[in-house]
């Protein structure tokens, strides 16, 4: 009976949730996608094929098991769907709202390969958790028994989230130092609320709390606090505070006024949200209100910057890339909604400098062709000789990624291996670092990456971590 509520992708076709109208969202910061309703969810989950080799979970790096979450969802047992979710993500719906599944479950779907359009998994999953919420499903985590190893987690983003909710299932005392006044990380200060309104962040800290976790905020390892003071507090400790040196551009004029960070313009944003009095909006130094903007990249956070400024009120964005679209690292979904949003998109064009003196009045652009493929694979951009160009722009926002502090500098722990990108050195599978009882996840391990791969570090780490106290505990008998 369960395969006829299933395989209807040959007479159903693809559908989002509504999108709301680019000139109502435009106006605020809420979520653009409207909720599934409970037929819609279950009609869109049963085009799933249920195929014997689900590509879609074995392109999930948390190896979610989507096909039986879907089948539940289109039997009407959303309950079990959502059960069957958490079991193997400890934020399904924040994956739900920001993974890029055209890059990762959707994007291999097997019913996509075939023409027939992918099954709309994150819609679905976020359908599944915002009813477990709603509906009362979703409590705090109560141990068993108690334990009385302790462990110390360095920073509050995913990662080390994920690894705390974990550690407190199998009783350990848990204590999150970071250094904002909130948890969350970049899930709170990094990601806009269109893409994941910050209830739905707080919650999840709440609950965290209720689950016994103790959060040290406003508090930087190496001013505030040593991570020798950490260490000798804690029976292990895990480095989970992601990568928040930007990339800068080294360019004539590049100390112009007007010439800004990504996350610090994202911050400020997102610090609006909660109600937060922020000088550098209202001076107008992190504000795009009637400026012209101009971004520079072409990944996730270029897009969040972008769709920031026109909700602002920019009187015109821009995005500089130096590739083409095909080859930008950003999700395409998100490019189409910065499109329909008023983002005038510059393929093929790299910064040279900026022009204006102190203050910045615009870019000075090369255009750029691609040439051969580089070691990645992806074509080489080159320099069109003669074809510069200057943009204008009163506010510039340089968005070419994050690199990892140089921590062992700034925590005085030289005996901390770190690798020549100066990412953390740990294994990859129990997550140890080159300090015994100190283990290392994420972006800080693996540079820029997604949040869903923290995720799963996090989750993998507390496993190892609970197995090294139980090999404590029986050598202490």
């Amino acid at each position: 009976m369960a395969t006829q509520k299933m395989l209807k992708f040959v007479s159903l076709g693809k559908e989002m949730p509504e999108k709301r109208k680019a000139s109502d969202r435009n106006q605020d910061f809420d979520e653009i996608y409207r909720e599934f309703a409970a037929e819609k969810a279950a009609e869109q989950a049963s085009r799933c094929s249920q195929c014997g080799v689900p590509y879609c979970q074995s392109h999930c790096p948390l190896h979610n098991n989507i096909p039986d979450w879907l089948r539940l969802t289109a039997e009407g047992r959303l309950k079990e769907a959502w059960e069957i979710s958490q079991a193997t993500n400890s934020f399904p719906e924040i994956c739900g709202r920001i993974c890029p599944q055209d890059r990762l479950c959707e994007g291999n779907c097997v019913i996509e390969q075939s023409g027939h359009g992918t099954v709309t998994i994150g819609s679905v999953e976020k359908y599944i958790t915002d009813t477990a919420w709603e509906e009362g499903w979703v409590q705090p985590v109560v141990p068993h028994s108690e334990r009385a190893e302790s462990v110390g987690i360095i920073g509050a983003g995913p990662g080390g989230l994920a690894a705390a909710e974990r550690l407190r299932r199998a009783g350990v005392q848990v204590t999150v130092y970071d250094r904002y006044d909130r948890a969350g990380g970049l899930l709170t200060y990094g990601i806009p609320g269109f893409k994941l309104e910050k209830p739905v962040v707080m919650r999840r800290v709440e609950q965290l709390e209720a689950s016994g976790v103790t959060f040290v905020l406003n508090c930087t390892v190496g001013v505030d606090l040593s991570f020798e003071e950490i260490r000798s507090r804690h029976t292990a400790v895990l480095i989970a505070t992601g990568v928040y040196k930007i990339r800068e551009i080294e360019a004539p004029g590049s100390g112009a006024r007007g010439i800004v960070k990504a996350l610090d313009y994202l911050t400020v944003s997102n610090r609006l949200s909660f109600g937060d009095s922020v000088p550098e909006y209202e001076d107008g130094s992190l504000n795009a209100s009637g400026k012209r903007v101009v971004v520079i990249g072409g990944g996730d956070t270029a897009m969040d910057c972008v769709r920031t400024a026109i909700r602002q009120g920019a009187t015109s964005v821009k995005c500089l890339y130096r590739r083409d679209r095909a080859n930008m690292p950003g999700s395409q979904r998100e490019v189409q909604n910065a499109e329909e949003e008023g983002v005038d998109f510059v393929w093929l064009a790299a910064p040279k400098g900026f022009s204006g003196g102190t203050e910045v009045e615009g870019v000075m652009v090369q255009k750029m062709r691609l040439g051969a493929p580089d070691a990645s694979g992806r074509q080489s951009p080159e320099v069109i000789e003669g074809a510069d160009y200057v943009e204008p722009a009163d506010l510039v926002v340089q968005a070419l990624g994050f690199e990892p502090e140089a921590l062992p500098k700034l925590w005085g722990v030289d005996e901390l291996t770190v690798t020549r990108w100066g990412t953390i050195k740990a294994d990859f599978r129990s997550h140890a670092t080159s300090i015994p009882g100190v283990y290392a996840v994420g972006d800080i391990v693996r540079g820029a990456s997604l949040v869903v791969w923290a995720i799963r570090d996090g989750r993998e780490a507390a496993d190892a971590i609970i197995d090294s106290l139980g090999h404590a505990a029986v050598a202490a008998e």
